[in-house]
């Protein structure tokens, strides 16, 4: 098999705090965006610009997340940037909380984590 990535779904609990966050915060554009009158959910497909897509589903009863972060499943969502610090700017502009920049003791770079609108961890991850 040649797997490659296609995308990350998550179940938020608010949908327009989320969708803001993701598109106007992160900067993700929106690929299509549906909704399931039959299960009163959206759904809301945001490109990545390596070709990979995130999921956003909202649904009108669901669970909180029961522990941070080793809650069984999803344990965060990462992803790569080119510049970390850059980014991290850019986050603070928009009243986005980091934790302190960590090195990857295998890899040697340099990452940090923050949060979505639900608690959800969200680590950039620094690649060139």
């Amino acid at each position: 098999m040649d797997l490659k990535f296609h995308h990350v779904a998550i179940i938020v609990s608010d949908y327009e705090t989320s969708k803001r966050f993701y598109t106007e915060t992160l900067g993700l554009p929106v690929i299509l965006e549906t909704y399931r009158e039959e299960r009163r959910s959206w759904k809301l497909d945001l490109q990545l610009s390596d070709g990979g897509q995130l999921e956003v589903f909202s649904f009108p009863s669901t669970p909180e997340r029961p522990t941070q972060p080793e809650a069984c499943g999803l344990r965060h969502l990462a992803f790569r940037v080119l510049d970390l610090d850059a980014s991290m700017r850019l986050l603070s502009s928009k009243d986005v909380a980091m934790e302190h920049v960590r090195i990857d003791e295998n890899t040697g770079a340099r990452f940090t984590f923050f949060a979505d609108p639900d608690g959800l961890p969200i680590e950039l991850y620094e690649m060139s």
